[in-house]
């Protein structure tokens, strides 16, 4: 059951809807209804009560989907991006509050016409891959119960997958947008940095951090992610960018060789398989050597980089206020001094010099978004290898400064979700959704 089965899965279906007479207020009792239906306590961490719904509704403008793109939109919003009106904890009670204003991606999405259904669970300040790193109930993978539901963005995911939402707001700093919409069959809109504001965001590691958009389908990502972009002059890490809209598609991809396609288990790789094998006719495959990507990608977690996350949040709260694997991996940042943070900063700039032949003759790499999809069994046993796994093809994004969309492909063998990323220069974001919404064409014919 989806949201299709209650109401129209897309910005443009429920658009016409309300033309039809559907009310805003119906929407809402309908997530209700669903939410009962769905019945899984870890997806939202709040959930406002019926007298703040009526209190959204009453201050919609009147219907007018040209003025207004996003009228009468549910979006859920991870909980360490800022609403007002509703706490922000990151998925942490200690470090709860109240904010005094919304971050300025929420506001704009509500100047749009949204409507904030809550706030949802993720990996404890947003770190982690796996999304069961809360100590909250853990949100179910909306198609594999027993797997894991992707982090950390693991309650917004879910959301717009079990149909609680149209869209929904994630993080991106190391893949928490795009492994989770693998995971859970949905799209993934990773911008390029800064392109959103992050401000009103609890930072994880602030020079990388980007908010993300979870949806059904490209076009309603897009129409999220056009809302919010822009610069803002009260965040020091907001960047000017020319959004363009969404034209061609891109035809010319590299994808891994051989010796970089690192995917666990044959069903991994027959859904990688059955991808390439969909492609639209005129796209041209050329394979590229990409170890200095996955170097780069190791440094994030193996390196200094971590060290941004202890000086992110790391004071936030007592040790023994987090959660256990967050605590963990917070003091390994103590390994590492000033000189091993400068040290990585220049073998990120020689590895970045090394991946620029890369790009010649290609117009966006293609990828798999996660090579694993470990069960919840398997992280039990190992909290920290699985997940790392999961970021080999997503940790390298933000550091080399790319735009990245993942969009589901077809399934595996088993019947299990798997997902493909397409990853461009910075500003490359409407010609990677361009060819994110082709390569869905070709997946579902």
């Amino acid at each position: 059951m989806t949201l299709a089965s209650l109401l129209p899965d897309s910005i443009a279906a429920l658009h016409a809807a309300y033309a039809a007479g559907l009310s805003p207020a119906a929407v809402m009792a309908g997530l209700e209804a669903r939410h009962q239906a769905v019945d899984d306590p870890g997806i939202y961490l709040f959930r406002p009560s019926p007298d703040a719904i009526a209190a959204m509704l009453a201050r919609l403008p009147p219907f007018d989907p040209a003025r207004f793109p996003l009228w009468g939109v549910p979006v859920a919003v991870k909980d360490n991006i800022d609403v007002q009106g509703m706490p922000t904890t990151a998925a942490c009670p200690a470090h709860g509050y109240m904010p005094a204003e919304s971050a300025p991606a929420v506001a704009r999405l509500v100047a749009a016409g949204a409507i904030v259904t809550g706030k949802t669970n993720l990996d404890q300040f947003a770190t982690g891959l796996v999304g069961v790193r809360s100590p909250h109930p853990i949100p179910r993978n909306a198609c594999a119960p027993d797997r894991v539901p992707g982090g950390s963005s693991s309650g917004s995911a879910v959301a717009v997958a079990q149909g609680l939402a149209l869209l929904s707001l994630g993080t991106d700093t190391a893949g928490s947008g795009r492994v989770p919409a693998a995971l859970n069959g949905l799209v993934g809109l990773k911008p390029s940095v800064g392109a959103i504001p992050s401000r009103g965001v609890v930072p994880a590691c602030p020079s990388l951090d980007c908010i993300s958009v979870f949806a059904r389908n490209v076009g309603d990502a897009w129409a999220g992610y056009a809302v919010m972009a822009g610069a803002d002059g009260r965040d020091p890490w907001s960047r000017p960018i020319e959004l363009g809209t969404p034209g061609a598609a891109l035809t010319r991809l590299g994808i891994p060789r051989a010796a970089d396609l690192h995917l666990d288990g044959s069903a991994q790789r027959a859904a990688w398989d059955a991808a390439l094998a969909k492609l639209p006719a005129g796209v041209t495959l050329v394979e590229r050597d990409l170890t200095p990507f996955l170097e780069v990608a190791r440094l994030l977690y193996e390196g200094a980089f971590v060290a941004e996350r202890d000086a992110a949040f790391g004071a936030l709260v007592p040790p023994e206020a987090m959660h256990p694997v967050t605590r963990r991996i917070i003091a390994g940042a103590a390994r590492f001094s000033a000189t091993d943070a400068f040290r990585g900063l220049l073998r990120l700039a020689e590895l970045r010099l090394s991946t620029l032949p890369a790009w010649d003759g290609i117009d966006a790499l293609l990828v798999p978004t996660a090579p694993n999809f470990p069960t919840l069994a398997e992280l039990a046993a190992d909290p920290i290898g699985p997940n790392a796994r999961l970021g080999t093809y997503t940790n390298f994004v933000n550091l080399l400064d790319l735009a990245a969309i993942a969009v589901p492909a077809p399934l595996r063998p088993d019947g299990l979700p798997f997902g493909v990323t397409l990853i461009g220069p910075r500003g490359s974001d409407a010609a990677l959704a361009a060819t994110g919404s082709v390569l869905m064409e070709g997946f579902a014919a």
